[in-house]
């Protein structure tokens, strides 16, 4: 769950468990109503809407609720005044952890995801102590399924900004710094190539191997950040093994 396997096994995993689609749904929905609220509700010239329609588009979020989202954003509909936090902590073994939240009552959501790190083994820290171990990468993934070939596909990218392609057994990864994800993003649609995940994240500089009972716990705790209502995205310095992927 970490490098290139991290951004499409969550995706895969979550998109294979109705249980949770709903869950998906109401997440995304907020992303949208809050970009049209600070954008407005043009994805030409929002980024931030663009994605998150994008995110919406890769979950099958249905049609209604994403124009109920725009409109709540537009202020057409009545909608919560959601809050955007960020919690910074520490894992067991140390890991570093960034949860990037929205809620309408920030202090019940600080209580909770407090008592989720406390349970599995970590804790809740201030501000910037792990956030300096991540940089803000735009992220794409690119099955290769799709048939392209790596050395094309490294001279599009190249020429439209990114910062790197990596590869591995089924699966290619583009980094780009955020200033030019949108045009890697346009070149990859241009020549018609499909992303599994196209995303601005908080990638780590370096990762930290866990196993044993703290990849466990650490797992579990991942998992449950994830599902809580008000979270938005979990960012982490960890590899956890392969067969816990």
């Amino acid at each position: 769950m970490s490098g290139h396997s991290k951004w499409a096994n969550i995706k895969h995993k979550k998109g294979k468990m109705d249980a949770i689609r709903g869950k998906i749904t109401t997440k995304i929905s907020k992303e949208i109503t809050v970009a049209v609220r600070i954008g407005g509700s043009d994805p030409t010239g929002n980024m931030r809407l663009k994605l998150a329609l994008q995110k919406a588009k890769e979950n099958n979020v249905p049609k209604d609720n994403i124009q109920r989202a725009i409109q709540k954003g537009a202020g057409a509909l009545d909608g919560a005044n959601y809050e955007e936090l960020t919690y910074e902590g520490y894992g067991p073994g140390g890991i570093a952890l960034m949860v990037e939240a929205m809620t309408d009552n920030r202090n019940r959501t600080a209580a909770e995801i407090r008592h989720l790190f406390s349970k599995y083994s970590g804790n809740l820290g201030e501000t910037g102590c792990v956030s300096w171990m991540f940089n803000k990468k735009g992220i794409f993934v690119i099955d290769k399924e799709t048939g392209v070939e790596e050395e094309e596909l490294m001279m599009i990218v190249l020429d439209a900004g990114a910062d790197d392609l990596t590869s591995d057994e089924g699966q290619f990864e583009i980094a780009t710094s955020p200033e030019e994800f949108e045009s890697v993003q346009k070149a990859l649609e241009s020549n018609n190539i499909q992303t599994l995940v196209a995303q601005i994240a908080m990638v780590p500089d370096t990762t930290i191997a866990v196993a044993g009972d703290e990849a466990i716990k650490l797992a579990k705790l991942v998992e449950l950040l994830e599902d809580h209502e008000d979270v938005q995205e979990v960012y982490g310095n960890f590899d956890l093994p392969e067969e816990m992927e």
